[in-house]
């Protein structure tokens, strides 16, 4: 476990420097203590994690993106059937399906494309 010593010893600093200057320094002096615990803070989570830096990015699947697209599709796949079978018969549900197909396959290649 690290030494807390250097926190100890900055905080008993800044009740001592509180003590000498009066009250009218205590925000000033509270505001600089908080400052080096949060650095002290931070670089002790940056020891813990053993990289500096910002943290890693989650990986995202490339098909994670086409769930919305797919649900999107059935969404609406369902009352357009029902509306293109009644209003053209067959050529419309085909018509209908074959541009439901399309747009999810430009979205699918889209998808694939993304570095």
């Amino acid at each position: 476990m690290p030494d807390k010593r250097p926190i100890r010893d900055d905080l008993q600093a800044t009740l001592d420097a509180r003590r000498d200057l009066g009250p009218e320094y205590e925000t000033a002096l509270v505001d600089s203590f908080v400052d080096r615990l949060d650095a002290t803070i931070a670089a002790r989570v940056q020891a813990e994690l053993g990289h500096p830096g910002a943290p890693p990015r989650k990986k995202q699947t490339p098909g994670g993106a086409m769930i919305p697209i797919a649900l999107g599709s059935l969404g609406i796949g369902v009352p357009l059937t029902g509306i293109a079978a009644s209003a053209a018969g067959l050529v419309g549900l085909l018509i209908a399906w074959m541009g439901i197909v399309l747009v999810n396959v430009a979205a699918a290649m889209a998808v694939m494309r993304r570095p």
